[in-house]
Parts: structure tokens; sequence; C-alpha cells
């Protein structure tokens, strides 16, 4: 795991104090853990008919990260120490939770699938960080247990960067304004999370 986890702390090294400058804002003092911005009920939010190939890719690389995400937080909330980490993490599996479904319907209504024929690697496509892979969110369940919150906060901290960098993608070349939207509430709170496990990190 140490490698694989080191491949993702290199990139980010270089893009996260870019991206924590771009917000505007610096780690905060509070140990009260960051809740991401809450959607409306997925049933009352449609998306509309006008949408391109960015908007499906979008929503479906963001489906299979959040998917990924509410892996590693149900391991989070099982097995860290930390009450901070435990409500971080809950935070996440509520929201993210309502975001998939949002998303979901949206690509349904467009007759579109769900899910990606293959998980896309912005590494190689887009000059992004490269995707987590499904062993790395295994480790997680079998590293030593005293070890297991610098774990999942440097592999998590990734992982949701890389949703930014999906954001970013739709906030470019996205047609759809629901799509392009939540692209960025999906920013905003990605760096509010980023913030906190730096903070988490660090102490």
């Amino acid at each position: 795991m140490a490698a694989a986890v080191n491949r993702h702390l290199v990139a980010l090294a270089l893009t996260v104090p870019l991206f924590l400058g771009a917000c505007g804002t610096a780690v905060e003092k509070s140990s009260t853990p960051v809740q991401t911005q809450n959607v409306k009920a997925a049933a009352d939010i449609t998306a509309g008919d006008t949408y391109n190939d960015t908007d499906v890719m979008f929503l479906q690389m963001l489906i299979d990260n959040q998917d990924q995400a509410l892996q590693m937080v149900d391991i989070a909330i099982d097995r860290a120490s930390r009450q901070e980490v435990v409500d971080l993490a809950k935070a996440v599996q509520a929201t993210q939770s309502d975001e998939t479904a949002m998303m979901k319907n949206w690509l349904t209504s467009w007759d579109k699938p769900t899910t990606l024929d293959e998980r896309v690697s912005l590494h190689a496509d887009h000059g992004g960080m490269p995707s987590t892979g499904d062993e790395e969110i295994a480790s997680l369940k079998t590293v030593k247990k005293a070890n297991f919150e610098t774990a999942f906060l440097n592999l998590f901290l990734a992982h949701q960067h890389n949703a930014v960098e999906f954001a970013d993608l739709e906030l470019d070349k996205g047609a759809n304004d629901q799509a392009k939207a939540y692209a960025e509430r999906v920013k905003q709170s990605r760096a509010d999370q980023v913030q906190q496990m730096l903070k988490l990190l660090n102490s």
C-alpha cells in the first residue's frame, strides 16, 4: 500500500497548495468536521434535456469515484480511533449517497448508463492524478489499527482531489447547467474536506 499511497501524495503535493490557495481560506483550527454541502432530495432536482458527452462522462466518473469513497468511509467508521475522523466519514457517507442518487437519476433521464465500461484514468487522459485502485481500498481493512487513520486520510485526501479534477473538466467542457452548478459544489465541498483532512493529519 505504501507505494500506491506515495504515488498519490507525490502528485498531490504539487497541486494541493494551489488548490487551497484558490479557495482563499486557511486550514481551520476547529475540531468540528466539515460537512459537505447538502443537496436537495434527488427526486426534486432535474437536469433538463441539454447535455453533451462531457456531462455524461463527468457524472459516470463521479458516481464511480463516490462509490469508492463510500467504501472507504464505511471502513473508516468501523476502524478509525478519533471521533473527528469518524464524524468526517459519516458526513461524507450521508451527502455523497444523496449526490449519487441524484446523478443516477440524471443519467437515467438521458437514457445513459450509470456505470463506466472501465475506470477512466485522468492521469492518462487529462494529465491528472491516478485513479484510486480497488486494492488500495481493500488494504485499509488489513492495515494495522495504529496506522489506519494515517493510511485512510492520505488515500482519501488524494481520492477527493480526483473529484475536483472531474469537476474542473465538467466546468471547462460541460453543457448542462445543473451538472456545471453541481461541479462547482463538488469543488467547494471537496476543498473543505481536503482542509479538514490536512488538519487531522497534522494533529
